[in-house]
């Protein structure tokens, strides 16, 4: 009996807080049209610096979204533009990216430093967090086929300190000991998968 209310409890609260904070793609897909100028259309970027924002996971660009929209997170270009987004509007976006196909790696260009790189990975441990495919999940960001540049912009920037605070203080650790040749080189790999 006990057993069977808990069933019928959980079962209600699940479902009336699922239609009740569920994200809205197409909405979602209507306020990225303020993002498509510097992430690009389909989320995915074509400006040096800029993340692709494609099959991200929903959970981490909600994360990141509000510790821009928080101050913890800077970055000028953005810092307007979050600052008017509800967190209705923050749940749509991270459906809507997260809905959309992943960015196609271009051809390797180095095999031999994506060779590098993935000894980096592996030495480093990069999949304990970003999984085997490095695809992230849940509050952690697909590295996967993202933009080379951002790569080595991002790391430098855990690396120096410059990006800080939530949930980068792993990523703060991790990349605080990498060579700059390291660097290059696990961008390049990830890049390329």
């Amino acid at each position: 009996m006990r057993t069977a209310l808990i069933a019928v409890v959980s079962g209600a609260f699940i479902a009336c807080g699922s239609a009740a904070g569920a994200a809205d793609i197409a909405a979602g897909k209507q306020k990225a049209e303020l993002c498509v100028g510097c992430h690009g259309e389909g989320g995915i970027s074509q400006m040096e610096n800029v993340p692709s924002l494609a099959a991200q996971p929903d959970q981490f660009l909600q994360w990141q979204l509000v510790f821009f929209r928080a101050g913890t997170r800077k970055n000028e270009q953005m810092q307007p533009i979050v600052e008017q987004l509800t967190n209705e509007d923050i749940r749509n976006l991270g459906a809507y990216y997260a809905s959309l196909p992943p960015p196609k790696p271009k051809a390797d260009d180095d095999p031999d430093l994506s060779k590098k790189g993935a000894q980096a990975a592996a030495g480093r441990r990069c999949a304990a967090c970003h999984t085997d495919s490095y695809a992230g999940t849940k509050a952690v960001a697909r590295v996967a086929g993202q933009r080379e540049d951002y790569l080595v912009k991002a790391l430098r920037d855990y690396k120096s300190g410059v990006r800080a605070g939530g949930a980068m203080a792993a990523m703060a650790d991790i990349a605080f000991p990498l060579s700059e040749e390291e660097i290059e080189a696990l961008a390049h790999y990830l890049a390329h998968l």
